[in-house]
């Protein structure tokens, strides 16, 4: 995780002096100089910020957590019942390649705007990428494995425990961090479509009230959380799956 904070903090200031060079050579008010930028991260800015980021992590928590319970749930039945597996196989195969931002406006005449599209845009969309993983994942185990255990003495509830679950978890978190960035970008979609708090429905409103210090103060915000997020699950992943060093 330190190597990960050190290229975070590399490429922060690499993209900061190119940030800053480009102000410069362009020399026009839509791209405010981050020396700019940040002097307006006061202490005022910085507590309305803390609604809308809490508005937007609640959102994406709760569609990342129905996203994870349903995606891993869905994928160890269809990797452990060949009859789950013959049911779901031609559904997931059909939906997953669907462009699923096509039904934000359906979603958003069933559900209505707000916090309830937001959440169903980000599980309509995660959840396939950790079913088709966590499936796939435990599928690659070798059944020479399950066979040697049994001989061994293994129960079924042991050969789980200790070879199908940590395979699945394993593929679980793998998926999460790369649906990280997904949801992410989704949230900002439909933070700025019906609601007024979120990080998404700030940066927008700053661009449309032609704000943009206040716009990429906004964005550098929401890259932070992002960031600090993408650790978090780093070290979910060290206390999980230890098992992998």
């Amino acid at each position: 995780m330190l190597n990960k904070v050190k290229s975070f903090a590399s490429g922060f200031f690499m993209l900061h002096a190119l940030w800053l060079l480009g102000t410069y050579l362009i020399n026009d008010r839509l791209i405010p100089s981050p020396l700019v930028v940040y002097a307006n991260m006061d202490g005022e800015f910085l507590f309305n910020m803390i609604g809308h980021v809490g508005h937007s992590l609640w959102r994406l928590f709760l569609g990342l957590a129905i996203s994870i319970v349903l995606g891993l749930v869905l994928g160890l039945l269809m990797a452990q019942s060949r009859l789950i597996g013959k049911l779901l196989n031609p559904l997931i195969y059909f939906t997953y390649p669907i462009p699923k931002m096509a039904f934000l406006p359906v979603v958003m005449v069933l559900l209505g705007l707000g916090n309830p599209t937001a959440i169903a845009m980000i599980v309509l969309i995660v959840v396939f990428q950790i079913i088709i993983n966590v499936r796939d994942g435990i599928n690659s185990i070798p059944q020479e494995l399950y066979h040697t255990l049994l001989v061994l003495g293994a129960t079924k509830w042991q050969l789980f425990k200790e070879v199908t679950l940590p395979a699945a978890l394993s593929q679980m978190l793998s998926s999460a961090r790369v649906a990280l960035g997904t949801a992410t970008a989704i949230l900002f979609i439909t933070e700025t479509h019906g609601t007024r708090h979120g990080m998404g429905f700030y940066i927008m409103n700053a661009a449309n009230r032609l704000d943009y210090v206040a716009m990429f103060s906004g964005i550098i915000i929401k890259s932070l959380v992002a960031f600090i997020l993408f650790l978090a699950i780093d070290a979910l992943e060290a206390i999980l799956l230890k098992w992998q060093k």
